[in-house]
């Protein structure tokens, strides 16, 4: 079987289900070894470490971390060398999202919204630096097509989201040559897991405002991320849209 990420180590946050689960077997698939990272999800980490593990012995492990924490970020950093001796890639996938209606907007939101999505991915890129500088790795932000279409009653879930497209490309000059960071930007790829969705009319709707009047797949963010790890060495600071056409209908 070809596995042109062979010999590569990647660490992927939020890795044990969703999105993040479609990074981590893909990743994994072309030959990657993979550190997956979980706060809550044990069952869904340890079931999916051992999938991987199944597929190929010694492969893929585990750390639990709350990215709130101070020090999260360089223990990450530090048990994935640990367990595999180097680190080519960083994947900041976890992230919180919920509304946050204006008048209703608590701090505790803010810095569980802000915190997750902007300064746990800061912390973990300046925490991975000197080892990808090392490798000449990369590092790939998962963003949101509402980073530039806010969504109504998600103020700051957008406000963070637009932070990490900027520090996306902040950091692709600051890391620059060794490391290239980009992002990629999903559209409505899986419903999220609340009653708030789970109206039919409001799906519709919102799949009428995509070009290609349907929801994507969690591995077609996985396949983007692959691409920018792999195929891509030329492509720094670029935020890849994949999101069916949304962000052109407006």
């Amino acid at each position: 079987m070809d596995r042109p990420l062979k010999d590569m180590v990647i660490l992927v946050t939020g890795g044990a289900k969703r999105v993040g689960a479609a990074v981590c077997r893909r990743l994994h698939a072309a030959g990657a070894s993979v550190m997956v990272h979980y706060r809550a999800s044990e069952a869904d980490a340890r079931a999916l470490v051992a999938e991987l593990g199944g597929a190929r012995p010694h492969s893929a492990a585990l750390t639990q971390a709350d990215l709130l924490k101070e020090g999260a970020a360089v223990r990450l950093v530090r048990e994935t060398v640990k367990a595999f001796g180097r680190l080519d890639a960083l994947v900041n996938n976890a992230s919180s999202f919920y509304p946050t209606p204006m008048g209703e907007i608590t701090e505790k939101a803010w810095d569980d919204l802000i915190g997750t999505n902007l300064k746990a991915p800061l912390f973990l890129s300046q925490a991975a630096a000197r080892e990808l500088k090392n490798t000449r790795g990369c590092i790939v932000n998962i963003v949101d097509v509402h980073a530039e279409l806010p969504m109504r009653n998600h103020v700051v879930y957008t406000a963070a989201k637009a932070g990490l497209a900027a520090l996306t490309r902040s950091l692709a000059r600051e890391l620059a040559p060794e490391v290239r960071v980009n992002g990629v930007a999903p559209g409505t790829i899986l419903w999220p897991e609340n009653e708030l969705w789970r109206d039919e009319v409001a799906r519709q709707r919102i799949i009428s405002r995509t070009a290609l009047k349907r929801i994507g797949e969690p591995d077609d963010i996985a396949k983007a991320v692959e691409f920018l790890v792999l195929s891509a060495p030329y492509v720094t600071g670029q935020i890849l849209a994949v999101d069916g056409g949304r962000s052109i209908t407006g």
